[in-house]
C-alpha cells in the first residue's frame, strides 16, 4: 500500500510520499515523490503537471524550480529515484542500478500517483537534469504517449570525450561489470562543481551533504555500463514523437585546476557535444544555449537563471501541452 503524504524536509510548502517498489537483490526498494503545495495558496486541481528527475549524486532540493512551475499554473512534482536522496536506505548501494530501464518502475509509479491526484486526463510533462535527462528520454522512448513533452536541463547524452573515451572505456567497464559490478572505481573529484554552488565557497545554495556528498558517491562499473548502454541508444536515435527542449550552458570548462570562470560554465559535461547529440532524440528538438549557465541551469547565477526560466516558459507556450 502506498504511504500517505507527509510534510517534506523542504518545509510546509512541500509534501513527500513513499512509493513502494519491488525488492531487488539488496532488499526493500522505494522511490519518493515530492509535490509543491504552497501553504495558503488558492485551492485547485491543475490539469497540467511537471514531473522532475534529478541527476546523479543528487536529489530534489531546487525549490526555485518548483516555484517557477507553480507560477505557470502547473502542478509540480519531483521524484527521488531509488537509492537516491529521500529514497536511499542503509542497506543499499547509493545511486546504483545496472540497467537504466529499472527506473521505469519508479517513473510509472510516480505518473500513476500524479494522475490519482489530478485526474486520469491530466497532462504530464517530464523534466530531467543530467542523468535524469537521459533516464527520462529513454523512459519516454519506451512509453510513447505517457507524457506531452520533455524539458531537459543539461542532459547526459554522451561521455565527455565522445567516441575516444567511450572506445577506451567500454572493454574495461564491460569486463568489470561482469565480474565485479559494484566494486568502487578509483576516481577523483576536485570538487569544482560543488564550489560553484555552495554558499560556503561563494555560491548561492545549501543542500544535504549526506544525500549529495563531495566527493561524490563511488562510481561502479555496473552503473557505468548501464549509462554507456543508454548513450548508445541515443546515438542510434530515439525518434521521440513529442517535442523536446534541451537547454545547455553556452560553454564547458572541464579542467584539472580551478578557475573563477567556472562559476559561469558547465564544469561537468561537454555542452557542444550534448548539443550535437540532442538532435538525435526526435524530429522536434529545440536547443537553447544559456550564457553563463552552470551544469544545473536552475542553480546558475543571475542573469543566467532568469534567462533559463524565460526560455522554458517561451518553449512551453508553443510546445509543452500540445
Amino acid at each position: 500500500m502506498t504511504a500517505a503524504w507527509v510534510t517534506d524536509v523542504l518545509g510546509p510548502d512541500y509534501q513527500a510520499r513513499t512509493l513502494p517498489l519491488a525488492d531487488d537483490d539488496e532488499g526493500e526498494v522505494v522511490a519518493t515523490l515530492v509535490r509543491h503545495r504552497p501553504v495558503g495558496a488558492e485551492a485547485g486541481r491543475p490539469a497540467r503537471a511537471v514531473l522532475y528527475l534529478h541527476g546523479w549524486n543528487d536529489y530534489f532540493f531546487q525549490t526555485g524550480l518548483a516555484e517557477f512551475w507553480h507560477g505557470q499554473g502547473v502542478a509540480f512534482y519531483a521524484l527521488d529515484l531509488r537509492k537516491y536522496g529521500r529514497s536511499l536506505r542503509p542497506h543499499q548501494t547509493p545511486n546504483y542500478v545496472d540497467d537504466l530501464a529499472v527506473y521505469d518502475e519508479d517513473l510509472d509509479a510516480a505518473v500513476r500517483q500524479v494522475r490519482r491526484d489530478l485526474g486520469k486526463r491530466s497532462r504530464v510533462m517530464l523534466m530531467g537534469h543530467s542523468t535524469g535527462g537521459l533516464v527520462g528520454a529513454l523512459w519516454a522512448h519506451r512509453n510513447p504517449g505517457a507524457v506531452t513533452g520533455l524539458v531537459l536541463n543539461s542532459p547526459w547524452l554522451e561521455l565527455t570525450g565522445a567516441s575516444f573515451a567511450r572506445n577506451l572505456s567500454m572493454p574495461v567497464v564491460q569486463q568489470l561489470a561482469r565480474r565485479q559490478p559494484k566494486v568502487p572505481l578509483i576516481t577523483r573529484d576536485p570538487g569544482f562543481y560543488a564550489r560553484t554552488l555552495l554558499t560556503d565557497h561563494g555560491g548561492e545554495w545549501t543542500y544535504d551533504a549526506a544525500w549529495r556528498p563531495t566527493p561524490y558517491f563511488p562510481i561502479r562499473p555496473g552503473w557505468i555500463q548501464a549509462v554507456l548502454t543508454g548513450h548508445a541508444q541515443v546515438r542510434r536515435g530515439l525518434g521521440l514523437d513529442i517535442p523536446v527542449l534541451v537547454a545547455l550552458s553556452d560553454r564547458s570548462l572541464v579542467l584539472p585546476r580551478w578557475r573563477e570562470e567556472m562559476r559561469e560554465a558547465d564544469t561537468v559535461l561537454d555542452v557542444d557535444l550534448l548539443a550535437r547529440r540532442a538532435v538525435l532524440l526526435g524530429p522536434v528538438v529545440t536547443v537553447v544555449r544559456v550564457r553563463g549557465g552552470l551544469h544545473d541551469l536552475t542553480l546558475s547565477k543571475e542573469p543566467a537563471r532568469t534567462r533559463f526560466y524565460a526560455e522554458v516558459a517561451r518553449w512551453v507556450s508553443a510546445y509543452g501541452w500540445v
